[in-house]
């Protein structure tokens, strides 16, 4: 059971996120991009005027995310998969090469294997994060739309989630989740989400983790660290 909430941001992915993590004692994929920006000891000025540093970021944002998810088989949720492949349509010149490496066409089919919920943007949302650039309404719609692009040129089935109201977004989780046969953790006392820590940027993990693609898939969807 793999589970994915993707979309721009300011939609509410994070939130949705640690929710389902305590509901259903999943453990949850925390955001890489802040580690990344860390190890490179940079930060998001220097990336909005250096091309090649913001490639450089990207990429390694996008392995990153493929080795936290190839150490962690069977159940997770994540608050992201391939959604920084929208930004760096949005901000680099090297788009067209990282989306069509095969490494790329194997995650979106492994991606395409969870259950996957595409968050839409609301301007009641949208605040600065501190992480990416663009926080205005025209850049959340424009990436909104680049995952969306992405999710059908790929042939990911995804269940939308159109409404501001948690409750709402909440309800359809929970059914969703329930036809998959899902059960709920005990919460009695209620836990708190399970975050797994962001994979370390060392040589081996980092090669590892995107030179392996594509990898076999066994025991019916689990893979193999």
């Amino acid at each position: 059971m793999r589970i994915y909430f993707v979309g721009s941001h300011a939609t509410g992915k994070t939130t949705l996120c640690r929710y389902v993590s305590r509901r259903y004692g999943l453990p949850m994929i925390s955001e890489v991009a802040r580690a990344v920006l860390a190890e490179m000891e940079t930060g998001l000025d220097a990336l909005r005027t250096d091309m090649d540093l913001v490639a450089e970021y990207q990429e390694r944002v996008f392995a990153r995310q493929v080795a936290v998810e190839k150490l962690h088989a069977g159940k997770f949720v994540s608050d992201r998969a391939f959604d920084n492949l929208a930004y760096v349509a949005e901000h680099t010149t090297n788009a067209a090469s990282m989306m069509n490496d095969q490494r790329f066409r194997d995650y979106m089919k492994w991606v395409s294997e969870g259950v996957v919920f595409f968050l839409r943007p609301h301007q009641s949302l949208l605040k600065d994060d501190g992480v990416r650039a663009g926080v205005s309404w025209d850049s959340v719609l424009r990436i909104d739309g680049m995952v969306k692009l992405m999710l059908e040129q790929h042939r990911i089935s995804y269940l939308p989630l159109e409404s501001v109201s948690m409750q709402e977004r909440v309800r359809a989780v929970e059914f969703v989740l329930a036809r998959c046969g899902l059960d709920l953790a005990d919460t009695k006392p209620r836990s708190r989400a399970q975050t797994i820590p962001p994979v370390p940027a060392t040589p081996d993990v980092l090669k590892a983790s995107i030179e392996s693609w594509p990898y076999a898939l066994v025991d019916g969807g689990d893979h193999g660290a």
